[in-house]
C-alpha cells in the first residue's frame, strides 16, 4: 500500500466521525495528525535461522581404554618383605609396628604402634613400559638406625626421599625415612627386607637405642688449618676461634620470580671443629631433585651421617632439596668425602646451569 492510497483512506475516516447518529450533524473535530511519509522500504521479517546438525566427527575408531592392571601378587610381596600383605585400591601394603622399644611422646608412657609408630612399604603396578612395580613407605627409625637403614636401603636399588620427626618431647628420639623405588617385586621387597634387617642388627647390639654415634666430641680448643680446607675446597673459607666454614652457593627461581642463591641460603656449607686429626663436620646441602641420591651416597661412602632430607621452600624452580649432615675424623677426609658430594651437584663453582 503506497502514501496516496493511505491519505485517501484517513481523509475517508475523517469525514466520518463530522456525521451525528440518525443524521444528526456534530460539529467537525480537528482529524489527528497524519504521520508523515516515511521514505523507508517496509521492514522485511528476518529469515528463520537454521538449525545445521554438528558435522559427523571425523578419524578412525575410537580406541578403547587399555584395561586397569590388577592388583600386584601379593603372596609375592610377603615372600619378599617378611610382611604380611594387605590389599585396597590396587595398591598392596606390608607394615611393620615398632613394639620392640617403647616409646614416650609428651609425657605419655608407651604409645601404641597404632597412633604412628608403624613402618610400611606399598607397592602398586607401574606405569612405564619394562617396570613391573613401584613401592614408596615410611620407615620408623631410632637415631642410631637412621644411617645403618640408610645405607642398606641406597646399597639395594632404593631411594631415601626425605628423613625427618614427627614428633616434640619423644623419648627416644624417633624419625622417620621415606623410601621410593621402581623395578621388579622382588626386587623392590629385597630392598625393604635389607631396610627391616638393618634396623634389627641395631638393636640386637643394643636394645636401647643409643644416645650418640660413638666417638667422643674432641678435647680442647680448635685448630683447624683453613688454607689445607681451602685448598680441597676450592674457595677461601670463614674462620673463627680456630673452627673453619666454607659456603658454597647456587641460584634458583623463587615463585616470586626473583632469582635466589648463595646470600638468600640457597647453598651448601660445611663447618669443621677440632683439630686437623679429630675433627667434627656438619652442616647443610643445597640439591636439585635429580642430585640427591647421589649425594646420599656419596656421604654415605665417606662415613658421613645424614641427620635430616626436606624442603625450605615452595614453588621454586628448579626444586631444591637440603640434607643436613654429621661426621667425624680427620678434617681433610672430611672435607674430601663433602668436596666429592658438592661435585655431584650444579653449584656455583662448578656450573653456573641450576
Amino acid at each position: 500500500m503506497n502514501v496516496r492510497t493511505l491519505r485517501s483512506l484517513w481523509m475517508s475516516s475523517a469525514a466520518v466521525v463530522l456525521m451525528g447518529c440518525a443524521g444528526e450533524s456534530r460539529p467537525a473535530a480537528s482529524p489527528p495528525p497524519m504521520p508523515p511519509p516515511s521514505s523507508e522500504a517496509p521492514a522485511v521479517a528476518a529469515p528463520q535461522a537454521q538449525t545445521v546438525p554438528p558435522a559427523p566427527a571425523t578419524g578412525g575408531t575410537p580406541q578403547a581404554a587399555s584395561p586397569a592392571k590388577g592388583p600386584l601378587d601379593a603372596a609375592r610381596i610377603a615372600a619378599a618383605t617378611g610382611g604380611k600383605p594387605e590389599t585396597t585400591d590396587n595398591v598392596v601394603k606390608v607394615s611393620f609396628p615398632r613394639d620392640d622399644v617403647k616409646v614416650e611422646i609428651d609425657g605419655w608412657n608407651k604409645v601404641p604402634p597404632f597412633m604412628g609408630l608403624t613402618a610400611w612399604a606399598a607397592f602398586v603396578p607401574a606405569e612405564k613400559p619394562g617396570i613391573e612395580a613401584m613401592v614408596m613407605g615410611d620407615v620408623v627409625l631410632f637415631e642410631d638406625e637412621v644411617n645403618p637403614v640408610m645405607s642398606a636401603a641406597l646399597a639395594n636399588g632404593l631411594e631415601v626421599t626425605a628423613l625427618h620427626n614427627h614428633f616434640f618431647f619423644d623419648k627416644p628420639k624417633v624419625y622417620f625415612m621415606h623410601i621410593g623405588g621402581e623395578g621388579a617385586v622382588d626386587e623392590l621387597g629385597k630392598g625393604v627386607k635389607a631396610i627391616l634387617d638393618a634396623e634389627k642388627a641395631v638393636r640386637a647390639k643394643a636394645p636401647q637405642p643409643g644416645a650418640a654415634f660413638g666417638t667422643p666430641p674432641p678435647k680442647g680448643p680448635s685448630h683447624i688449618d683453613a688454607a689445607k680446607l681451602d685448598n680441597v675446597f676450592g674457595v677461601k673459607g670463614q674462620t673463627k676461634d680456630g673452627m673453619y666454614k666454607a659456603v658454597m652457593g647456587r641460584k634458583t627461581q623463587a615463585a616470586c620470580g626473583c632469582t635466589i642463591g648463595k646470600a638468600m641460603g640457597v647453598n651448601t656449607w660445611s663447618a669443621f671443629a677440632g683439630t686437623d686429626d679429630d675433627a667434627v663436620v656438619d652442616g647443610d646441602f643445597a640439591v636439585a631433585e635429580g642430585e640427591l641420591q647421589p649425594v646420599l651416597k656419596a656421604l654415605r661412602g665417606g662415613g658421613v651421617n645424614i641427620v635430616a632430607i626436606h624442603s625450605h621452600m615452595t614453588e621454586e624452580s628448579p626444586r631444591i632439596l637440603f640434607l643436613h649432615y654429621w661426621g667425624r675424623g680427620k678434617a681433610a677426609d672430611l672435607a674430601t668425602t663433602v668436596k666429592k658430594a658438592l661435585d655431584l651437584t650444579a653449584w656455583d663453582g662448578r656450573s653456573t646451569s641450576t
